[in-house]
């Protein structure tokens, strides 16, 4: 894709929401046209769960912007920083992944990311390949380079220490190891969401400390859960991730409110600012019906990550589960032994991964959001029959089935 330097900043620059700095950036492109050397854009991502979400994917489109126009991306993978645990938005210390944890998920980070990013302009690294080299001595002198006062102007930390909450020494490394990994790869620009700033600054300070040409930083919005409230996140459910299946995604999308809808529009697919708004005007004219628009989303979100083919059966399993109130015609099978101890439900519930907690189990129940063959379970203490039938439907809210066979 061919652009002139102006073009190329407002299409880089398209739903951004910090910059800084511009001047820098423009500055950075045209000597990269002029000597034909790509730049390097670099963004982290700490593999603190197993999977990438719709979240994730505004950073990840916002670098393949820039792959578009010939940069290469290194897409970094925290293996080092998730073990200290990132403090952004924290208001208590967040627990340190192990290595067998970090590095299990780092690897299904590697799968998933090419359903976004050009493989041939895209450099994976793993962080721990020059922190692990840095060393006792290294991190002492890197820890030499920044102070307290400064990391305390940051709003988590400031909160924290004037509400007596505790701040451990290592999520002070956190920022200064981030910014490290913007020294070791030499990086021109830096994504993030915008609760990354403050660490992204001070990449561009550190990187002056180490007599380098300081990073652009570039920051996108952060893409809100299916809840249409907090940051998607999968520790609180409320995530769609691109790994998921077809007919979750697509589920997941249809839950979501009219106006959150929109807003995944311009977050999630390649539609310009303008042609959402001219959908959202077509909605509010009554030319077109909100149902239709949604549908029209998560068929484009299931077609991005699973193809048109994929896209096309999850609305006809939509049609089926949700407006036709049929069961699925396939279903994930589950078996459980007749001879074994009484089983509540809300502990099968939790084994067959269907909630990802007894007390999230129990609170489906009470809610009316689980049943069997159709009936309502309840009670939270209700146990799960083991006599009678050979097999079961179970459906935990609108998405989740289980054929349960006893044996």
């Amino acid at each position: 894709m061919t652009m002139t330097i102006d073009d190329a900043l407002a299409y880089l620059t398209k739903g951004a929401v910090n910059l800084v700095d511009e001047g820098l950036l423009r500055k950075k492109l045209e000597r990269a046209e002029k000597t034909g050397q790509p730049l390097i854009i670099k963004a982290g991502f700490d593999p603190s769960a197993p999977d990438l979400h719709l979240g994730h994917t505004v950073v990840l489109r916002k670098m393949k912007h820039f792959q578009d126009l010939g940069h290469t991306v290194v897409f970094v993978i925290g293996d080092f920083t998730g073990m200290i645990g990132d403090p952004t938005g924290k208001k208590a210390t967040r627990p340190q992944l192990t290595r067998e944890e970090v590095a299990e998920n780092a690897q299904t980070y590697r799968r998933q990311v090419f359903k976004i990013l050009d493989r041939e302009l895209t450099s994976i690294r793993f962080n721990s390949e020059w922190l692990s080299q840095l060393g006792a001595e290294g991190f002492v002198r890197l820890a030499g380079k920044y102070t307290v006062a400064r990391m305390l102007e940051r709003d988590d930390f400031k909160k924290r220490f004037h509400t007596q909450q505790p701040i451990h020494i290592h999520e002070f490394m956190y920022p200064l190891a981030q910014a490290y990994d913007s020294v070791a790869l030499k990086a021109d620009v830096e994504l993030g969401g915008t609760d990354q700033l403050f660490n992204l600054l001070v990449g561009r300070d550190i990187m002056r400390e180490y007599g380098l040409e300081e990073q652009v930083v570039l920051t996108v919005p952060l893409l809100e859960g299916t809840d249409g409230v907090e940051k998607m996140s999968k520790s609180l459910g409320n995530y769609i991730g691109i790994n998921e299946s077809p007919e979750d995604i697509y589920g997941k999308i249809m839950s979501v409110s009219d106006v959150m809808m929109w807003r995944y529009y311009l977050l999630t697919t390649d539609l310009t600012p303008a042609d959402v708004e001219g959908l959202r005007a077509g909605v509010a004219s009554g030319e077109v019906h909100p149902m239709k628009a949604k549908r029209d989303l998560a068929a484009t979100l299931v077609s991005y990550y699973h193809g048109a083919g994929a896209a096309k059966g999850a609305a006809e399993h939509f049609d089926q589960v949700f407006s036709r109130r049929e069961d699925p015609t396939e279903m994930e099978e589950a078996r459980v032994a007749i001879s074994e101890a009484p089983l509540p439900y809300y502990k099968l519930l939790v084994d067959l991964g269907l909630c990802p907690s007894s007390s999230e189990a129990r609170r489906l129940m009470q809610q009316g959001g689980v049943t069997l063959d159709g009936a309502k379970i309840l009670d939270s203490k209700a146990l799960f029959p083991r006599g009678g039938k050979a097999c079961y439907v179970l459906r935990v809210g609108r998405l989740k089935h289980r054929k349960v066979i006893v044996e």
